[in-house]
This record gives C-alpha cells, sequence and structure tokens, in this order.
C-alpha cells in the first residue's frame, strides 16, 4: 500500500564531513561520538555486522524507556535521567536495573536534535536479536516491510503492531531505519513487544515463510480484489510497500494474493502507517 508521493526521509543533501570528524548519517536521533556513544559528535549509532545492524540502541522519552527497562531481553548500557523522572521511574519500578546519571535536562538536549521530545530519559542498551523466520509460530501473524524508510512510519506501524500481536516485523538490513532514535520514540515501547527479522533479501525471505504455509497479501492500491473479499487464514503475512513506490515488481511476485483498501472518501490513498492499521484490524477479525 502506497503512502503520500513525499521523498522517504532521511534523504537529503548533506555536506561532506571534516577530516578527523565523525560523518552525519541523518536522520533524527542522538549525536554520537566514534565509540558509538552520545556527546561524541553529530552521527547514528556505530554499525557492526550486515548494513542496517547497530551496536547500541538509543531510546528516549517515558513509554520507549520504561518498556526497555521492564523488558529482561535488554541489556541496559547507560541510563540518563533528570530528577523528576527518575522520581518517576522509583514509582514504576521498585528495582531499577541499572543506576541513572542523574542530569540537567539541558544535557539530554544537546545529545538530541531540538525537536526530540525525551520527558528527561534517555537509556542506551544493546539491540535486541534477531528471531529466525523457522521460530515462528504456526499461527503467526506478521508484516513484511519493503523498504519502508521513514523511521516515522516503521515506529507507528510497530506501535500498531504491538496493539495487534504480530509475532514478528520482517524487514530488510538495507534501506531501512534502525530500531533506534526517532523509530524508537514513534513505536512508543512497541519495539520490547516485536521482534524485527532482519533479512539481506526479501524476496527469498518471503519464499521461506511461503513455504512454512504463510499466506503473503500485499496491499496495493491497484490489487485486484478488496481486502476483505479474500478468504485469510493463518499463518498469515501483511505485506506493506514503501512510501511513494509501493511494492516493487519482484515482491509482489511473491505474494499470494494482492489486495486494495477500498476508500469511500475523496481521498483513496493513505500513510503506510494508517494502511498497516486498517489492514491489521481486517486480518484480525478474518483470521483471528
Amino acid at each position: 500500500m502506497t503512502s503520500d508521493k513525499a521523498p522517504p526521509a532521511g534523504q537529503t543533501t548533506r555536506k561532506p564531513a571534516r577530516k578527523g570528524k565523525p560523518p552525519t548519517t541523518g536522520g533524527r536521533g542522538p549525536r554520537f561520538g566514534k565509540a558509538g556513544k552520545p556527546g561524541g559528535g553529530r552521527g547514528a549509532p556505530r554499525r557492526a555486522g550486515p548494513p542496517g545492524a547497530i551496536d547500541v540502541a538509543i531510546l528516549y522519552g517515558w513509554h520507549p524507556v520504561v518498556e526497555a527497562l521492564g523488558n529482561p531481553q535488554r541489556r541496559p548500557r547507560r541510563l540518563m535521567a533528570t530528577e523528576n523522572a527518575h522520581k518517576r521511574l522509583l514509582e514504576r519500578f521498585e528495582h531499577l536495573p541499572i543506576a541513572p546519571e542523574i542530569v540537567r535536562p539541558g544535557e539530554i538536549d544537546r545529545l538530541l536534535e531540538p525537536d526530540a521530545v525525551h520527558q528527561g530519559l534517555l537509556l542506551e542498551v544493546d539491540p535486541l536479536p534477531s528471531p529466525a523466520i523457522d521460530s515462528l509460530p504456526a499461527d503467526a501473524l506478521v508484516l513484511v516491510l519493503d523498504q519502508i524508510t521513514d523511521p516515522h512510519n516503521v515506529g507507528a506501524i510497530v506501535r500498531t503492531a504491538a496493539a495487534f500481536s504480530v509475532a514478528a516485523i520482517v524487514t530488510t538490513a538495507r534501506h531501512s531505519p534502525a530500531a533506534t532514535g526517532v523509530l524508537a520514540k514513534s513505536a512508543s515501547g512497541g519495539l520490547e513487544h516485536v521482534p524485527f527479522i532482519v533479512v539481506r533479501n526479501l524476496a527469498e525471505a518471503m519464499l521461506a515463510l511461503r513455504e512454512r504455509g504463510f499466506q503473503l497479501v500485499g496491499l496495493d492500491s491497484a490489487g485486484p480484489a478488496p481486502l476483505g473479499d479474500i478468504p485469510l487464514a493463518r499463518p498469515l503475512g501483511l505485506v506493506l510497500g514503501a512510501e511513494g513506490k509501493g511494492l516493487r515488481q519482484l515482491t509482489r511476485e511473491r505474494c499470494s494474493d494482492l489486495a486494495r483498501l477500498d476508500m469511500p472518501g475523496a481521498i483513496k490513498s493513505l500513510n503506510v502507517s494508517n494502511a498497516a492499521a486498517i489492514a491489521l484490524y481486517a486480518a484480525s477479525r478474518a483470521a483471528g
């Protein structure tokens, strides 16, 4: 399902980094130094392994930080909190998994972009592991994201996926935002409940899902039938296309079905995160 025709977020013109300085990798998020730690320059978390992998995830804001602190699978590295935020945390947790650094709000402000709403909290954590497709349950509902690049959109999709008990989100290592910063804030804690299965080749991953019995329904504004007219059964995967471009040709060919969301109003296209919410609601009722 396509979204607004604006270019993907993050595709802006950048000046070359000065020699000897950490490069700026773009996107709204914390400022990092060479070791991937906040405060050492304007860059993204250090990446390790395949493209899209990160060495440290940065979470800020009440819901992302609280959900991560309550997730035993998360390994916290550093917690920064203002006095007021620390008091709120002590009201929420009997024992914090990491001792916080009590700071003034401005110390967190300096690590984030000006429009970041951190609510007095910033947490560095290890990224969560990426499960294998073979580990998915037999009745799983998953989302497959085909090069959706806007971290706000992906974060909103994660939040909705958590609300509908989605088992996993399958996405590529390239052409996808990392699970940190703006994405994590937009997900509002959803990252702790919906794992990402990060793959190198989406078409091959879709074949692996089909081999496991998944029905893969691609959302396309030109789909031959409305989503409500297609019989749905689990295991089920809903396939969502990139902003402005929709599903790539090979992705379309790997789908079991193509479906559209019929809109009765004057506007016929939806932002991809809104389309995901509608499709998940329909799928949960039809194949729940």
